[in-house]
């Protein structure tokens, strides 16, 4: 349906750029360009005037720069989402950028399938927006004072996001690590926790071994108090996440049950926005009663035959035990261009579309394990791989949006 398309703003200063990027975009049935803005100033004015979903926001102007024109179009209209285009992949810019609300930061010139995924993780916000927006207004205009002051006093419950593959050597923990760093900061609070209870390496990723494990919280499940938390919890303070490790030898795994485990995690939703838990490929019933409660399930599979076949059985088996598809964001990790396998042949097989691909970059990546460091820290984030856990950590959000509003709708019917 034409309602359904995310309608398109181009901001570029090049009049080149601008019908390419036009062209690039005219062949996708989902897509639809509202305009194209020649400067920062006329951007912000057709942004006013024709109200899309996504801009795409070139960052060098003569008039005004991309982030000031960002920031202003943010202000005056939260709903649209910005997706920054710049020739420079420079971190300060990036950083900027993000703090301005911009979604995503593309180098120039992205490739076709880069920017039209950045497209639809906007837009797909975007209409979450909109829709919160306008059950909002409907609220606030049918009830009275009191009731709004009840709503608004009522604490926000945090987020569950598993970072799960049926497949071990995916690069779970890799994902899930530097996922909560992209995550967390001051608005969204984020705590890492390792499901991994025999051989869970969440803490070494972080050089953070040998303190504090999840067997200080499982005994006192029950009597749980958010200082005795944040005395237990692990605090990483380069990047501020809070981590719960696995216990530190394998057989002491068997004394956390699955139902102490879910306590904990769902004590954790009452302090933090996020918690990003890893997993161990083996469906042990701790990692399947933390599916059971998850938000969202990040699904990670590789180009290689025996994960995408793992990938498989596991979507079936969550059918089986009624997981909504919609709660599974599926990624491609560790994508090669030059290998065949590609992530629309392998969502067209699966019947379920691969929302994010991570690029392939073992020195990165192999370098920040070693050292301890997260590379979203490090110049690794400026890296494509840094972009790709940007990219997942925006499908995440999008999809939660899309997921609330779904779920306050059901509950209104």
């Amino acid at each position: 349906m034409a309602a359904d398309k995310i309608r398109v703003l181009i901001v570029d200063d090049i009049a080149e750029t601008r019908e390419n990027v036009r062209k690039l975009l005219q062949f996708e049935s989902d897509v639809d360009v509202a305009g194209a803005a020649r400067s920062g100033r006329e951007g912000i004015q057709l942004a006013q005037e024709l109200d899309p979903d996504v801009i795409l926001m070139d960052i060098n102007m003569p008039d005004i720069d991309g982030i000031t024109a960002t920031e202003e179009i943010r202000q005056k209209s939260p709903h649209i989402q910005v997706v920054i285009l710049s020739v420079q992949g420079d971190q300060n810019y990036m950083r900027r950028a993000m703090l301005a609300g911009a979604r995503d930061f593309l180098t120039k010139p992205p490739m076709g399938d880069e920017l039209i995924s950045a497209i639809r993780r906007a837009g797909e916000m975007a209409h979450a927006e909109r829709a919160k927006g306008a059950k909002q207004l409907g609220a606030s205009s049918g009830a009275g004072a009191a009731a709004s002051m009840a709503n608004f006093s009522q604490p926000t419950k945090g987020k569950i996001i598993t970072v799960y593959s049926p497949k071990g050597g995916t690069g779970c923990t890799t994902i899930a690590v530097n996922l909560a760093v992209a995550l967390n900061n001051e608005d969204t609070r984020t705590v890492l926790v390792d499901a991994n209870l025999q051989f869970g390496d969440v803490a070494v990723f972080l050089n953070e071994q040998g303190k504090n494990t999840v067997l200080e919280l499982a005994p006192r499940v029950d009597e749980l108090e958010p200082d005795v938390i944040e005395d237990i919890l692990i605090k990483h303070e380069a990047s501020g996440v809070r981590i719960l490790a696995a216990p530190q030898r394998p057989e002491q795994a068997e004394k956390v049950s699955s139902d102490q485990f879910s306590k904990v995690l769902q004590f954790l939703q009452g302090l933090y926005a996020y918690v990003v838990v890893d997993t161990s490929p083996i469906l042990t019933d701790v990692i399947l009663s933390t599916i059971d409660i998850t938000d969202v399930i990040v699904l990670v599979t590789t180009q290689e035959i025996p994960s995408i076949k793992n990938a498989r059985l596991v979507l079936d088996l969550f059918k089986t035990m009624g997981v909504n598809k919609d709660r599974v964001v599926f990624a491609m990790n560790r994508y090669d261009k030059r290998i065949a396998i590609t992530p629309d042949r392998v969502s067209e097989n699966l019947k379920h579309e691969i929302s994010v691909t991570i690029p392939l970059d073992e020195k990165v990546v192999i370098t920040a394990v070693n050292r301890g460091v997260p590379f979203m820290l490090d110049a690794g984030k400026l890296q494509p791989v840094g972009r790709g856990i940007f990219s997942l950590a925006e499908a995440i959000r999008a999809r939660l949006s899309v997921l609330e509003v779904e779920n306050d709708a059901a509950i209104k019917r």
